[in-house]
């Protein structure tokens, strides 16, 4: 079978879908590929939650597009008739030492963002659930919160193929060398045919151009606790805690509250090993679960022996210092990459989708930060 189109996307994870939404509302004929199906359990948008929070230190791009896309996921919502997002609020845990967090507050607040400072006195009787002995102050973004993510793709992909985008399943075979893509075959014998083609694939980027990205984008296994709150116990739900994120900590472990009874989420936002995608083990062992006790003997010594009702592994696919990978292959003319999500990635789909449609669509403007050519070898991670 050979799909003929405007656009090819291959990747349906948040990046892929949401631009695969934008080029098809622009009135384009967009095909969809992926590899297993729409946030699928390898993918990195999978999972059930992710938080979508404004904060991004002194850094006023990612703010911006943070603020753009809450809006754009929102109105999504409202359209579709499922509200998959709760204003849990963001709250970042800090101290005097801490630059990018004082950063942080004095960018939001410029930019009209509600949120409040709170002293370490403050934080300890608003959330006595939490014990940081290290925190000087915090700041709680108040309309931040959490979006249930693999639902929120899986709606989005629906309601682009409602509207003509073609949905395929099976693993786009790797372009050969060329100046021009003619199309894109799969592992199951389909073909597709396209003026241009998207690859906004992840973690599945260097192995698709392995020459280009695979000392470009690092793809890290990152583990994912949820546990079990005592019966009864409402302190760990929204109402009563929000996101949280211990900034100045080392690890900077994160937080989510039990969410639709899931259970209280945590895990630490350092760069894990090297993981392969497809057939990397997602089973968590025990030196991380005795990591994860120390910490909550620490700071949430109510939770130090709570069972572990369920734990994931996902990937981060990281780039030299965090920024996303938004740029035309250097030498296939028709062929864009669109990756580097790098652990923050999720909460930009709306504008990822918008700004690609812009790129490919109109030839807008680059965002130079976002060029292959600004790309190292090396790891130097700034954006969080």
């Amino acid at each position: 079978m050979t799909k003929t189109c405007d656009f090819a996307v291959i990747g349906a994870g948040v990046f892929g879908a949401w631009t695969a939404h934008c080029l098809r509302q622009s009135g384009a004929s967009v095909v969809l590929l992926d590899a297993y199906s729409p946030a699928n359990s390898r993918a990195s948008s999978a999972g059930e939650t992710r938080v979508i929070r404004m904060g991004y230190g002194p850094d006023e791009l990612y703010m911006r597009w943070s603020m753009r896309s809450l809006r754009l996921w929102r109105s999504f919502f409202t359209k579709t008739g499922e509200d998959l997002f709760h204003p849990t609020g963001v709250l970042w845990i800090s101290n005097d030492d801490d630059l990018y967090t004082r950063q942080m507050f004095d960018l939001v607040s410029k930019a009209g963002i509600s949120c409040e400072a709170f002293s370490a006195e403050d934080l300890r009787r608003r959330w006595p659930q939490l014990v940081f002995e290290d925190a000087m102050w915090g700041v709680l973004e108040k309309e931040s919160g959490v979006l249930m993510a693999r639902r929120s793709v899986q709606a989005l992909v629906k309601e682009t193929v409602n509207n003509g985008t073609d949905l395929l399943t099976g693993a786009a075979v790797p372009p050969r060398d060329g100046r021009k893509l003619s199309e894109v075959r799969t592992t199951a014998g389909d073909a597709i045919s396209a003026d241009t083609f998207i690859f906004a694939c992840g973690p599945w980027l260097p192995k698709l151009f392995p020459e280009l990205l695979a000392d470009r984008i690092f793809p890290t296994r990152q583990e994912v606790f949820f546990l079990g709150v005592p019966a009864g116990n409402n302190d760990f739900r929204a109402a009563k805690m929000p996101v949280w994120l211990h900034h100045m900590h080392p690890d900077r472990p994160y937080a989510l509250p039990d969410i639709e009874g899931r259970g209280f989420k945590i895990a630490f936002d350092r760069h894990g090993p090297e993981f392969d995608p497809d057939n990397g083990s997602r089973v968590i062992g025990q030196a991380s679960i005795d990591h994860l006790r120390s910490y909550l003997k620490q700071h949430i010594p109510v939770l130090q022996d709570a069972p572990i009702v369920e734990t994931r592994v996902c990937q981060y696919e990281n780039t030299w210092d965090g920024d996303f990978l938004i740029d035309r292959h250097p030498e296939l003319e028709n062929v864009w990459m669109v990756g580097g999500g790098s652990g923050h990635g999720f909460k930009h789909g709306p504008a990822v989708g918008e700004y690609v449609t812009a790129r490919v669509m109109r030839n807008e403007a680059a965002e130079p930060r976002f060029s292959l050519a600004s790309k190292q070898a090396t790891r130097n991670r700034v954006i969080y």
